[in-house]
């Protein structure tokens, strides 16, 4: 990454300028003097290189630069938060409230959103926010997990509902075959068909996930049986980066590989006659509607964001 970047503190600095019109109103919100954010301005705007803010005796206001670059802070920060709530998560505080279970391609792209928001709800309302322990694994342990008691709620993909747990649909996915760009598979114009989508090694989830689950049903669908892997992978991310260093191509959700197809580092091939549609889900054990509280709150926005 270039050094011209900021740290969090820095860009926490700048949006706060541009949110209280002042040097001083961002420092009272981030806790610090008004003495020490201005030298750390002044230190980010070395760094960028940039003339960021006006300052002026009725107060401070953002350059141009300073505006886009705030504009740019903002989704960062916001990205920050995601990943520091889903971190909270992982690290299962054994006071923790609510225990989570979740696929990886859930875990890794959508829950860390729908925490914040869990969170945010809970502050608005003056409530003491829930702390949730997170486990992230394929869709298989996720359902023993819940049926088992180990976990209060799992998020999950895949073609079917398991038996035995309560569920409701949250959303729906698409899969999509991607090859890194340069490569033989990458310039195909016609679709492949079933026949040859079964006899191409892929780089590939392990037995257990939703996303082999989905692909190999579609499959199973006209007969056929997906061929070997030429290499199983734990994560959707292990397997785009496996696949943007030039290994076989892969069947990945669109949510996942959504900015390298708009980069043109991976390039999605076209299929005919599979079905690749999945259905994430969510699951508890209990009562037909899902239990009061956290667990229906989180289901509820899980809904709403992914609408």
């Amino acid at each position: 990454m270039s050094t011209h970047v900021p740290d969090l503190a820095g860009l926490e600095l700048l949006v706060g300028i541009a949110r209280h019109g002042s040097i001083g109103g961002s420092a009272r919100a981030m806790g610090v003097s008004q003495q020490a954010a201005s030298e750390r301005l002044r230190a980010v705007e070395a760094q960028t290189g940039l003339t960021l803010v006006h300052r002026g005796a009725r107060g401070s206001r953002l350059t141009a630069a300073g505006v886009v670059v705030a504009e740019w802070a903002a989704r960062l920060l916001d990205l920050a938060d995601e990943i520091d709530t889903a971190i909270t998560g992982l690290r299962g505080d054994r006071n923790h409230d609510l225990t989570v279970w979740a696929s990886m391609t859930i875990a890794e792209s959508l829950i860390p959103r729908w925490l914040v928001q869990l969170r945010q709800r809970q502050l608005g309302e003056g409530r003491r926010p829930t702390a949730v322990s997170l486990n992230a694994s394929n869709s298989g342990h996720v359902v023993e997990a819940v049926r088992d008691g180990v976990a209060q709620l799992g998020f999950i993909e895949g073609v079917r509902a398991p038996r035995g747990l309560r569920n409701t649909q949250i959303a729906h996915d698409d899969l999509v075959l991607v090859a890194a760009a340069g490569s033989p598979l990458s310039r195909r114009r016609s679709p492949l068909p079933p026949e040859e989508v079964a006899a191409l090694q892929l780089t590939s989830r392990e037995r257990g996930s939703g996303t082999r689950e989905v692909l190999e049903a579609a499959l199973h669908a006209h007969g056929l049986t997906m061929g070997d892997a030429v290499v199983e992978l734990t994560t959707a991310t292990a397997i785009r980066e496996a696949v943007l260093a030039g290994s076989s191509p892969a069947f990945l959700s669109q949510r996942v590989v959504a900015r390298e197809l708009d980069s043109g580092h991976l390039v999605a091939v076209p299929t005919t006659g599979l079905d690749l549609t999945r259905v994430f889900r969510a699951l508890w054990v209990g009562s037909e509607q899902p239990p009061a509280g956290p667990v229906r709150e989180l289901i509820a926005i899980a809904r709403a964001v992914d609408r």
